[in-house]
């Protein structure tokens, strides 16, 4: 799976068209709301907020019976059939610029009972498709932000006309233009208050060729491995719909995320080992969660991003590093983390120390399910050997092993500061959530504003892949291309070396 932005992504000539389900209330009590989602949420409205499932069918299908399948998915997981909304009171007006309210975050929340949110479900039926047009003015670089309706309904009304057809006349979109009003689309309706937050897009290229899917989520309900679960799930509900069987018949169940959170919610509080070394690396960086060390620039207010994405390793050439690996006794992430130690220690005089999402898909009961599946943890190494960096990673996914509301309560919730450095390790290979590569999937990001710097290691069996974002500064522009450049140059080191050689 192609990790990429909205910006960048694949795509093709073609009629761009989207899907909006009507929503309505549901009976039941409000949900519990994890640590991610909270956080996530409380910054309120904003364009940016989502991420996109992109794929090519491998064969014709006409858009209602897109539509029907993509209404299985659905029915199959819970976190799409909810909504977030401000609880009564909880309307303070917001700083930010924008029409639409939302209160300041409070101190010490971490979901649950102390949320200014709530987290409702609802019932999803069939709406209505609308063809979309280019978006007359090109979008700036990053985020602005735009306002919104001051009370807008709590379950807006879809267009009128279901099963819109695509007409003759309807506008035809260059692959530039669909990712420009897919960017803009999406940054509207699959803003974290959104009802529901997600959307259903298809380009139909000319000629009857199969057309394209993408779905965006807002990051409150999925993470990286959701989108192969929805890939998964819509391709093969199409699937049984065109050959008469009922849609996910032989799909595995999908338990519910709000019952990964009650889970999470009823383990016993962290032993105190744990809460001590949190503590430590949070004294270690000031009282805030890690920043990239080298210099970024001013970071007074976000920037906008630059993208690069790098393809690091082919296949045979991963299997001589991964070799390399072997021979040490540790695995790929090892050498990576081993790389970044050694160039912070030469470049700035500094430990690696940085933000490490680790999933929190411990059971199998998970692994089918949609949902942000993922907890933070800090990854700190001071020492480039191989065994060194082994250990780091053991250590970062212990600290990931806890739900971090109780840990980050006398906090106020997670500190970051602008600069804050994250690193995420996703190796396709190992997942138990398999999706055709000729689908060509893609994970798409959103085109956002940044004061961080994030940078993601993808492994699949094309090989290895880097993709970093860092804001758009003269000093970041230097700084990043240069620690991006030898961060490369050392992955590959082992590539043309004895396998026993140290690093």
């Amino acid at each position: 799976m192609r990790l990429t932005n909205v910006s960048r992504m694949d795509t093709l000539t073609g009629r761009l068209s989207s899907y909006s389900v009507t929503v309505s209330p549901a009976e039941g009590d409000p949900l519990p709301i994890s640590f991610d989602q909270n956080r996530h949420v409380s910054l309120g409205s904003r364009p940016g907020s989502w991420m996109a499932a992109a794929f090519f069918l491998d064969h014709p299908a006409a858009r209602e019976e897109v539509a029907e399948a993509w209404h299985a998915v659905i029915a199959r997981h819970g976190t799409l059939r909810t909504v977030f909304s401000w609880k009564p009171g909880a309307d303070a007006a917001s700083d930010l610029g924008s029409s639409r309210r939302r209160p300041p975050v409070k101190e010490g929340r971490g979901g649950g009972p102390e949320t200014d949110l709530n987290l409702d479900p609802v019932h999803i039926s069939p709406g209505a498709w609308e063809v979309l047009s280019p978006v007359s003015v090109p979008l700036e670089s990053g985020i602005s932000l735009r306002a919104h309706p001051e009370s807008p309904p709590a379950y807006p009304a879809p267009p009128a006309s279901p099963g819109l057809p695509v007409e003759v006349g309807s506008p035809v979109l260059t692959a530039e233009e669909v990712r420009t009003a897919l960017r803009a689309h999406f940054d509207s309706v699959c803003d974290p208050l959104a009802a529901p937050s997600h959307r259903l897009c298809v380009v139909e290229p000319a000629g009857g060729s199969p057309p394209q899917v993408i779905i965006g989520v807002d990051h409150a309900h999925v993470d990286a491995w959701s989108l192969l679960v929805i890939i998964r799930d819509l391709t093969t509900c199409l699937a049984d719909l065109q050959t008469g069987r009922p849609p996910g018949r032989e799909l595995p169940t999908a338990e519910p995320f709000s019952a990964h959170t009650e889970v999470l919610e009823d383990r016993p509080a962290p032993p105190a080992s744990l809460v001590d070394r949190w503590q430590q690396i949070l004294a270690a960086g000031g009282g805030v969660m890690p920043q990239f060390p080298l210099p970024l620039g001013d970071l007074s207010v976000p920037r906008p991003e630059v993208v690069e994405v790098r393809d690091v390793l082919d296949p045979a050439e991963l299997a001589a590093v991964e070799a390399h690996a072997t021979a040490h006794g540790v695995r790929l992430i090892s050498v990576a983390v081993s790389v970044m130690t050694a160039l912070f220690a030469e470049l700035g005089g500094q430990p690696l120390r940085t933000v490490f999402p680790v999933h929190s898909r411990e059971e199998p009961r998970w692994f089918d399910s949609v949902g942000w599946f993922i907890t933070n943890a800090v990854l700190e190494n001071d020492d480039p050997s191989l065994e060194a960096s082994h250990r780091a990673v053991k250590e970062a996914i212990r600290l990931g092993s806890q739900p971090l509301a109780p840990i980050m309560r006398p906090y106020g919730g997670m500190p970051a500061e602008p600069g804050m450095f994250a690193m995420s390790w996703l190796d396709h290979r190992r997942l138990p959530i398999a999706v055709d590569d000729a689908l060509r999937p893609q994970h798409v990001s959103a085109v956002i504003r940044t004061d961080g710097v994030m940078i993601w290691f993808v492994i699949n069996e094309t090989g290895l892949h880097l993709r970093c974002r860092y804001p758009d500064t003269p000093e970041a522009r230097i700084t990043m291309a240069h620690w991006l450049d030898a961060v490369v140059e050392r992955l590959r080191r082992p590539v043309h070396d004895d396998p026993t050689e140290t690093t």
